[in-house]
């Protein structure tokens, strides 16, 4: 009992133990982030859940640890709580992505509408409330053995305060900034569980208490290290060519004999991919390649074309194989200033390319993997506030930042198509790439089309077979298809002339109608996720109508 008065009186001790648990919880919630965000995305919706389940797990731990540590003083119990909670927290990298997939595998088939809040807050649930519940008990606990006396209770209590704080504080900008994008999630969540770990058994060790559970909580940590340290989002892939993570996303490559293939979600699609045998995609890229023909390509001199939303280069390599001879040196090395690109540009060809990609991993991958000509220069960005830095005016802009189920919001307003429109030649050509596309009226490619057609006076939409990709083609000018159609008649590769006659052919003029997303007001998470449910729904019902009728077998023979 001695041992534990004295560590009790050691207020500075009790304070550490407070900024770490403040340090954990943050950092448990933007671990939880990165967790998710492969499987539901990172959009709005997402970090509203993770923050709202971990918010209540707090509340929850906050009034549960006053009250027990009204009715049991004891900061054994404390400390033991803190031990369950830090093993919980180093088991998330080895069983979470599994309780997680389970999760959105049983209420896929059992739900209807609103899967992404009902998944993404059954997993929060599952894996981070009861850890987080037990660290909301620390402040409350800590409260009661700090206190000595009413006259100094406020300044006690603000320090105690202060400590949590700055521990969150610290515990937001490391995992972001350094841990995360430096050895990954997992190695993260086993970090923060190891500093937790290493406090409460200081604690047993100075009061010469609960040895054997020391003992055993080292031996479950140490497995969970050795299990989960290298563990995967995408535990089914084999053989992938690449696995990580950037600040902003989880990346994945893949190889076959024909292509090569960037993923960000291991739930939801591709994209960008690089042919081997340099011919067509077979994706929204080639129906984007009519933007080109519109501006001109083959009767001009020369075009400029700006990417917004590079990733690995795709739609770039493909302009550069059909509308500029070749493409390039494809060994691209960094120039500063978040620029690839090469010292010795060649601009005498007919075609230049600019991209602007926010993630600086994705353009690495871009130049080591998809074979990102070295004459293309991509400056690390936002799309929007690149537009806000220059004045160039281009032929053919392509809007292409919108990937997964979530479309940066300020990138989908009549302000941000307004400088798009102002960074354009006159008879220049917008294209969007829209990626889901749903079959109700006022989804979300109405609202986007919409507001782009309240900027420019003409609108054209195609709709990609097999997938759900729409292309728009925007243009303040009524000589669009006429140039196109012009354009067609010099082009000479025969493949690419009938992908194009396919485009003109299912190419529709659109009608204006009454949505409009502006910078106030652009509900695209929403929208999005009756996208995605949408998308979802029509995709099971072939494998709910199996299950009825062969069950649980016949499905996974299926699948």
């Amino acid at each position: 009992m001695n041992q534990k008065a004295s560590i009790l009186k050691n207020k500075f001790y009790l304070y550490i133990t407070e900024f770490f648990a403040g340090m954990s919880v943050m950092a448990v919630e933007l671990g939880a982030s990165r967790l998710l965000a492969p499987y539901f995305s990172s959009s709005q919706i997402v970090w509203t859940i993770i923050i709202g389940t971990i918010m209540i797990a707090m509340a929850l731990g906050n009034i549960y640890g006053g009250r027990s540590a009204d009715r049991n003083p004891d900061p054994d119990v404390l400390y033991r709580r803190i031990i369950v909670a830090a093993i919980w927290i180093a088991a998330i990298p080895v069983l979470g992505k599994y309780v997680i997939i389970g999760i959105a595998g049983a209420l896929i088939f059992s739900i209807n509408s609103n899967f992404l809040i009902c998944a993404a807050f059954a997993a929060c649930m599952a894996v981070f409330v009861f850890p987080l519940f037990l660290l909301g008990t620390v402040t409350p606990s800590l409260v009661k053995y700090t206190v000595d006396s009413l006259d100094d209770n406020g300044r006690t209590v603000g320090n105690l305060g202060a400590a949590n704080t700055i521990g969150s504080i610290i515990g937001t900008f490391i995992p972001t900034f350094v841990s995360i994008p430096a050895v990954g999630t997992a190695v993260t969540f086993l970090i923060f569980s190891g500093i937790l770990l290493v406090l409460a058994i200081i604690y047993f060790v100075s009061v010469k208490s609960s040895v054997g559970r020391s003992v055993l909580s080292v031996i479950l940590f140490v497995l969970c290290y050795v299990f989960g340290h290298e563990g995967s989002f995408a535990f089914w892939e084999k053989d992938l060519t690449y696995e990580g993570e950037s600040v902003y996303n989880y990346l994945q490559v893949r190889e076959d004999d024909e292509s090569v293939i960037l993923s960000t979600n291991v739930l939801f699609g591709v994209q960008s991919i690089l042919k081997k045998n340099e011919g067509l995609t077979g994706m929204y890229y080639d129906y984007a390649l009519a933007a080109p023909y519109m501006a001109g390509v083959r009767e001009k001199d020369h075009i400029d074309i700006l990417i917004l939303g590079m990733g690995t280069g795709t739609y770039a390599t493909q302009c550069k194989r059909y509308f500029d001879g070749g493409s390039g040196d494809v060994d691209g090395k960094a120039a500063g200033d978040g620029h690839y690109a090469d010292k010795d540009m060649d601009h005498s060809r007919n075609v230049t390319i600019e991209g602007v990609e926010i993630d600086d991993q994705i353009t690495r991958l871009a130049v080591k993997y998809f074979e990102l000509p070295k004459d293309v220069p991509v400056t690390t960005y936002d799309g929007r506030a690149y537009l806000n830095a220059v004045d160039k005016k281009y032929d053919v802009i392509m809007v292409d930042a919108y990937q997964d189920i979530t479309i940066p919001f300020q990138m989908s307003s009549v302000e941000f198509f307004t400088m798009v429109q102002d960074h354009l030649t006159p008879d220049g050509i917008m294209v969007v790439n829209m990626n889901m596309r749903g079959q109700k009226k006022g989804d979300i490619t109405d609202y986007l089309s919409d507001t782009i057609a309240n900027v420019f006076d003409e609108v054209y939409t195609v709709d990609v077979p097999f997938n759900t990709n729409r292309e728009l083609f925007a243009a303040n000018h009524s000589e669009a298809l006429k140039t196109m159609r012009d354009n067609l008649a010099l082009e000479e590769n025969e493949e690419l002339s009938a992908m194009m006659d396919k485009v003109l052919a299912d190419l529709k003029e659109y009608e204006m109608g009454e949505y409009l997303m502006t910078d106030d007001q652009a509900p695209v998470e929403l929208l999005g996720m009756r996208a995605i449910d949408e998308i979802i729904r029509h995709e099971v019902e072939n494998y709910k109508t199996i299950y009825k009728e062969k069950g649980l077998k016949g499905l996974l023979d299926a699948i």
